[in-house]
């Protein structure tokens, strides 16, 4: 009997309840027994989860999978019972009826039915504001009810990028493809992108017309628009969009087929309120321009003009007695670049910039006629990123030779970016230049975070007391200096790479 006992007294000692740790209690703070849900802990996250439905048994689950046997039909199908069994049969108590089965809860519908749908359409709009609404929404639609129910809020679909689905195919599969395109998105256009506030269309050959027609009766909110390698936008298309959209202030057509009378049309309309333009410049660019010198878009802030490369820019000089419009007073940035010479002058860029002095941008690399003289006359005071660089200039005794004290004393307090690579600056003159950054006003650092050299004739003290005296300076290009030593003409990037280049300068002998 010892034994038994001793057993009993086992059991109860492990039994006993041990004592709740603080752990224990927070858990039950945050899912108390009954709430529906458990915590699981991992290395890195609490996961908080909702439980499942009550397990069955193992024995009811296989006889609900088992289904009952219906009795065979007709009278021939009855057995009948035996002569010498009927006593007993009659003797012998009816059997019980069977237990009706009780219906079982169903499962838990699950967290993501739980979250209200405000809440879920927030959450997904920090995704949207992130990665942009494709390929997200089109997949979290194919989730849940409640999940295809929040991705199809047009408030989400603010910004949209329709591709044309067959580029590179024949011409006809291409137009048969648009086509189908444009039915999905007549449906599209009034059920999603109804507060649609950017588009873009790439490579749209022969359905331009509809698609914007559609996004002038769909999308009242729309205010930009990108046109890329498209082909066939009328005057008519434009117009009819400039009128539907009234919030419409940025319009982008490089590499665009566009007429100018399209283009200049657009602008008579939407003009008093555009800020920004993007153009391709072709031999019908004279036209914009000369619309846009005429006033008519007083707001604009970006003005862009890609130049192709079998193309040479000719503006047109002004007639004797016109006097020059307002310009652009509104104008940020201004990028004529291009990777050869063309024939923008000092002249052209003073009737551009007359009466545009917040300028903050000013990209002029490859106009090899600009000259220090001609950018000082400009209004703008503040300007923090001029480009300047020649690429592939092989006149180098056209170049200047002097002036560029002109550039760094007038914009050394606000200039954060300066490019001069391919200038033909003497030693002298790019040393008192860059001298401009060693004295701003008030005893401040300079703003220079970015200055390309590339192919000038810097010196090593010149550019030793560059490094020393702009402190921020995180890019530095040194790229075929010929007055610099060997094993230092190079590209540095980051501050480590520019201090590196200065602790070689000072240590190393000067080029003979």
């Amino acid at each position: 009997m010892a034994a038994p006992a001793s057993r009993q007294v086992r059991r109860r000692a492990r039994a006993a309840p041990r004592p709740r740790s603080a752990e224990d209690w927070w858990w039950d703070r945050l899912a108390p027994r009954g709430s529906g849900y458990h915590l699981l802990q991992s290395d890195s996250m609490l996961l908080v989860l909702s439980e499942p439905g009550p397990a069955r048994p193992r024995a009811q689950r296989r006889a609900s999978r088992r289904t009952p046997r219906q009795p065979p039909r007709g009278p021939s199908a009855a057995a009948k019972p035996k002569a010498g069994l009927r006593s007993e049969a009659a003797a012998a108590p009816a059997p019980a009826p069977a237990p009706t089965p009780t219906p079982e809860e169903g499962p838990d519908a699950g967290w993501g039915d739980r979250i209200p749908l405000e809440i879920l359409v927030q959450i997904f709009g920090l995704l949207v504001a992130a990665d942009g609404p494709m390929p997200f929404l089109g997949r979290a639609a194919r989730v849940c009810r409640r999940w295809q129910e929040a991705a199809s809020q047009p408030a989400l679909w603010h910004t949209v990028t329709l591709s044309s689905p067959l580029v590179g195919r024949p011409a006809k599969g291409g137009v048969k493809a648009e086509k189908k395109l444009l039915a999905s998105l007549e449906w599209l256009m009034p059920n999603r992108f109804s507060q649609l506030q950017r588009l873009t269309l790439i490579h749209w050959k022969s359905q331009v017309h509809p698609v914007l027609k559609l996004v002038g009766e769909c999308c009242p909110r729309l205010t930009f628009l990108k046109l890329s390698g498209c082909h066939g936008v009328t005057a008519d298309a434009l117009v009819m969009l400039a009128k539907a959209c009234c919030q419409l202030h940025s319009l982008d057509l490089q590499h665009s087929m566009v007429e100018s009378t399209a283009v200049v049309s657009f602008l008579e309309e939407a003009g008093s309120r555009m800020r920004k333009l993007w153009l391709t410049y072709s031999s019908q660019t004279t036209a914009i321009l000369g619309a846009l010198l005429g006033s008519c878009c007083p707001q604009l802030q970006v003005l862009e003009v890609l130049r192709l490369l079998n193309l040479m820019w000719l503006p047109k000089p002004p007639g004797r007695g016109v006097a020059p419009g307002p310009g652009f007073p509104s104008l940020e940035e201004l990028c004529l670049a291009s990777s050869t010479c063309n024939f923008v002058s000092n002249e052209v860029l003073g009737r551009l910039l007359h009466g545009s002095p917040n300028l903050r941008l000013l990209d002029l690399r490859g106009c090899a006629r600009i000259t220090p003289a001609g950018l000082q006359d400009l209004p703008c005071r503040e300007l923090e990123q001029l480009h300047l660089g020649l690429y592939g200039t092989s006149d180098r005794l056209t170049l200047a030779k002097e002036g560029s004290p002109f550039l760094t004393q007038k914009w050394c307090h606000t200039l954060r970016e300066l490019d001069l690579s391919g200038q033909g600056f003497s030693e002298k003159d790019l040393e008192q230049a860059l001298a401009a950054f060693l004295s701003t006003p008030g005893g401040s650092h300079p703003a220079l975070c970015s200055l390309n050299l590339r192919g000038t004739r810097v010196t090593p003290s010149t550019v030793s007391s560059v490094i020393s005296g702009c402190p921020g300076l995180l890019y530095l290009n040194l790229e075929s200096c010929r007055c610099l030593p060997r094993g230092l003409k190079r590209a540095y990037r980051g501050l480590e790479e520019v201090q590196w280049c200065l602790e070689q300068l000072l240590t190393s002998p000067s080029p003979s």
